[in-house]
């Protein structure tokens, strides 16, 4: 009888070990980060058709991707998104916005109507005009060039932000972890600096150098 359950036991236990090797365990995928990833060279923007008044169409039809190197997208993008006559600490939150949005979507392509693109031009994504760009979010820009805003373990995550109140710090936008792009101005104007800024409205991030 006790040899019976035994050999019953290593039967079942070998079935189960059998039926382990036969199933396949998903893999589990490393997070992205800016230890493993590096910091795209280029980035694919997709050119909507214009609106009647001239501007980029977000429902528009796509007429081309246009492959843009990455710093001159963010210089391209930061002065249609944030104000070039604002203060530098605002400039600098947004531009870190700015790039860490674009990084993400880098890493995460989308195809619409038969085109492959990381980001469109329009406020889908961000507001790009080829060659746009200004001294003042061109420095901004460069004074947060090698730092990137992430999680503690260097996990690449969006940073998303909306326009925001005008004299205002924005609260709500802290409690949703977006920035208000006027909130940055309100906090610039009050002395704060970019970093910040960055941590009132993103929570649980932090500043890493990029090596």
């Amino acid at each position: 009888m006790k040899r019976s359950r035994l050999r019953s036991a290593v039967l079942t236990l070998s079935f189960v070990v059998t039926l382990l090797g036969v199933l396949s365990v998903p893999k589990v995928q490393a997070a992205q980060t800016i230890w493993n990833t590096s910091e795209p060279s280029v980035i694919r923007v997709a050119i909507r058709e214009n609106n009647p008044s001239g501007e980029p169409d977000p429902r528009g039809r796509i007429v081309y991707v246009q492959s843009v190197p990455f710093i001159q997208y963010c210089e391209d993008v930061l002065p249609n998104e944030w104000m070039p006559s604002w203060r530098p600490e605002a400039l600098k939150a947004g531009a870190m916005a700015v790039k860490m949005f674009a990084w993400y979507h880098h890493l995460h392509p989308v195809t619409v109507d038969g085109f492959t693109f990381d980001v469109d031009n329009t406020t889908n994504f961000q507001t790009f005009q080829y060659m746009s760009d200004q001294p003042t979010t061109d420095a901004a820009f460069n004074a947060i060039r090698n730092i990137a805003f992430a999680m503690p373990n260097g996990e690449i995550i969006e940073l998303n932000y909306r326009a925001g109140i005008e004299n205002d710090p924005n609260w709500q936008y802290r409690n949703a972890q977006k920035m208000a792009q006027w909130g940055t101005q309100y906090w610039a104007e009050r002395g704060q600096t970019y970093t910040q800024i960055l941590q009132f409205y993103y929570q649980g991030r932090s500043l890493l150098r990029i090596q």
